[in-house]
């Protein structure tokens, strides 16, 4: 497993010339699409207004190895630890504080609730998709409607720009142009696609399902990109 990448804004150190960030650490199952949608998101998100500013950090991004869910929980408790620590030292207000999230989907994972689970009870937040990440992507286009019965190729399938286009030769990467201006109606598609189930069905058994409108929100105070 790849060591986690350490903030480059180290709030250690006296914040000179500027605001300080609250630190969000993030470790993605995917090697490929997940960090190039953060890239984008990064760079182009519109903060929300009255929130702290995030210094966001892929921290798995060389990792060739640890992404199955369950490796990513760990490494996430694992970082979580220091980085509570050096807060501790730092002495540093509720709102700096560090936050470690794991982007991961079911993708049929046999441990996927245990690693759900574990992440909850160590305060580790976890943006889900189900059967895959391909869902969020698909929502900043269409509402989602039926299961893909656990099949990542399903949704996959249904993006726009997998069949006749040049998008179609770089299918894992995400592309500005792809979900640049499209942030509301992929929150609005996915909140009624996850408002079809009871709410007594765990997210772990809900095909379609995805709740990343809620990490960008949320870990990363964007409110539109």
């Amino acid at each position: 497993m790849g060591r986690a990448q350490k903030g480059r804004d180290s709030w250690e150190r006296p914040v000179r010339g500027g605001q300080r960030k609250r630190q969000v650490f993030i470790f993605t199952e995917g090697k490929v699409t997940e960090p190039s949608y953060l890239d984008i998101i990064k760079e182009q998100g519109v903060p929300l207004a009255d929130k702290v500013p995030v210094e966001m950090h892929i921290a798995n991004r060389r990792a060739d190895s640890g992404r199955k869910p369950l490796d990513l929980v760990e490494q996430a408790i694992d970082l979580k630890r220091e980085e509570d620590r050096k807060a501790k030292r730092a002495q540093l207000e509720t709102k700096y504080l560090p936050q470690v999230w794991c982007l991961f989907d079911h993708d049929n994972y046999k441990y996927v609730r245990d690693a759900l689970n574990r992440a909850k009870a160590a305060d580790i937040g976890v943006a889900f998709s189900h059967p895959c990440f391909e869902v969020w992507r698909l929502a900043h286009y269409k509402s989602v409607n039926g299961s893909f019965a656990g099949v990542c190729g399903g949704a996959a399938e249904r993006l726009p720009f997998q069949r006749g286009s040049q998008d179609a030769a770089t299918p894992k990467i995400v592309l500005p142009h792809q979900i640049l201006g499209r942030y509301k109606m992929a929150r609005k598609n996915a909140e009624r696609m996850n408002g079809q189930y009871a709410t007594h069905v765990d997210k772990w058994d809900r095909d379609p399902y995805t709740d990343v409108h809620e990490f960008v929100e949320k870990a990363l105070h964007i409110d539109t990109y």
